[in-house]
Parts: C-alpha cells; structure tokens; sequence
C-alpha cells in the first residue's frame, strides 16, 4: 500500500446527485426542477454528471420523467452526462434522448440484488447482453456499478471474491470502469484497503471508482485509503442526497461540498468551484425542501475554502 504523501495530483468526480440523489424523494421533483439542479453542477466545473435513471416509473416513481429531462438537459463542450439503464429498452430512450454514456448495475448480494431488480446476479448479467456490447458496439460508453460491496443489510459481510468476480466481468464485457459500492455506508478503511488490495491485484486503478455512502461518517476516512492506494475517480452527491430503499438505515452518499474542500485542502485538483457547488447544494435543498447533510456551507463557502 502506498503511504498518505504519495498523492494524485487531480481527481475526477462522478456527479451522481440528479438520479442517485433524487431516486429516493417521496415527493415528486419537478422535471424543471432536476434541470435547473444538472445546470448547477455543471456551473460548477463537474465534468461527469448522472443525470437520471431509464427505468420503469412503476419501481422508481422519481424518474418518471426521465425522457424529458435528458432532452432539456444539454451537456455543454466537455461535459458528458450519462444514465442508469437496466435493461435494453432503457438502452434504447437513452439512444433517443441523445446520451452517449450510459451505466450498468447490480449487487455482489444475491438478496440485495433481488430486492433491488427482481432478479438473481446471473439473470442480470443476462439482461446486460442487451446493454453493454450493443452500446459499445455504436459508439456509447458504459460504466458499470457494484453495490453492497463493503456489507449487506441483509447478508452481512460479502466475500471479497465475489466483488471482484463481477467487476472484472462488467469490464471484460466492455465498460470502461466499475464503481465499488459501500452502498450502506458500513466501510471501515482497513476493510477498505483489503479489498482495494484484492482489486487492485487485476483491475488497473483508473479503471475503479468508489462510491461511498457516509452513515457512520466513515467515507472521507475510506475516500482517503482509495487516495493513497492510486484510486483517482469518486462518486459523490451534492448536498449528501441519496440513499437506497432497498438498503434500510443507509445515509446519503458522500456529499460533493465536503470532498471538493477536503481535495483542494491537500492541494489535490478537480477543476470545481467551490462557491458554485455551494450554490448547486443550496438548489438541491430547495428542490427536496430540507436542510441537507452536505457541511461545508455550513459556516460559509469562503471562510472555508481558502
């Protein structure tokens, strides 16, 4: 493992606020409202931003609207916006909404996986024959996700083995990284550093990404052991939005504000103004209609950042 002072230079940040941080909102977000938030971020400086999720409004009510909001929402040069897709019909309204990027997703936990999508891992990596070469095959990009790899709320601990296996399938299948999901936020950081040390045995680091959820205030401790350990892409959402009802008790992800300013604070790049993501984290609580988790606007954006 390498130590602490052998830094990057700069990160890359994957905005996940529009769909993973909304997904979870009982109340119904307006689609002008999910624009005006992705026109925030992009302000911002984030390059990489999840705009939404193609699946059915029956099991995900929040995107409902999710052909309008790809539609409204025009990637400026150099910003690439991308959605979840589990199936190829959702493939194929990412294809119509103009979206060159597109991700894939399921759980290392047979039980998570089947709360989630209704399908066993093995079925679900049958219905990605329909997503990831096809979308390769015409010039798209995808991006792969494995969730519950830090622990279960159903199964407990999952085997490092079983992680690995998956990811390493998702990325011979032709997605360009895979995001390791602590999708209950039960990380530790020496759990972390065992399984970066088992991944990063075969998967080269800039083809990993963690995503990392802050129940027990332990992201930015695991954030750090990625850091050290050569891992340069991070998932993160404005404010702290999300969660996942399919995970009971799970917080919100690691909030953007509080990983930009720890960045920047070990001189470390991401292209993100500060202020302007503090103003993105105060229209996503206006949009959700609460006070959210995310600290760095807590004591000001400027006193704070230099």
């Amino acid at each position: 493992m390498k130590i602490l002072d052998e830094l990057p230079e700069s990160v890359s940040i994957y905005e996940v606020s529009p769909r993973d941080g909304l997904q979870n909102e009982a109340a119904q977000v307006a689609t002008h409202a999910k624009v005006r938030l992705i026109e925030a971020l992009v302000r911002s400086g984030l390059k990489r931003i999840e705009i939404t999720s193609f699946v059915s409004p029956k099991w995900v009510p929040q995107m409902a609207d999710a052909d309008q909001v790809a539609q409204m929402a025009q990637a400026p040069e150099g910003v690439r916006f991308s959605a979840l897709v589990p199936n190829g019909r959702g493939l194929e309204r990412a294809q119509q909404a103009g979206l060159g990027e597109v991700a894939v997703f399921l759980s290392a936990s047979q039980t998570h996986n089947l709360k989630n999508v209704n399908k066993t891992i093995e079925q679900t990596l049958h219905a990605f024959d329909r997503v990831i070469e096809p979308a390769v095959a015409a010039g798209g990009r995808v991006r792969g996700y494995v969730s519950t790899v830090w622990g279960c709320p159903y199964e407990g601990e999952i085997p490092i083995a079983d992680s690995l296996r998956l990811a390493k399938t998702l990325l011979e299948r032709g997605c360009y990284q895979v995001s390791l999901g602590d999708t209950i936020g039960v990380g530790t950081p020496l759990q972390t550093r065992r399984i970066l040390d088992a991944m990063l045995a075969e998967i080269p680091a800039e083809r990993l990404a963690l995503h990392l959820h802050d129940t027990r205030g332990t992201a930015l401790a695991n954030l750090l052991v990625g850091l050290s350990m050569g891992i340069t892409n991070f998932d993160s959402a404005v404010g702290g939005l999300g969660g996942c009802p399919y995970a009971p008790g799970a917080a919100g992800n690691l909030a953007t504000e509080d990983l930009v300013y720890c960045l920047h604070g070990m001189g470390i790049e991401t292209g993100i103004d500060l202020e302007q993501l503090w103003q993105a984290g105060q229209v996503a609580e206006a949009l959700v209609g609460r006070k959210l988790p995310g600290k760095v606007h807590v004591a000001g954006v400027r006193s704070l950042a230099h």
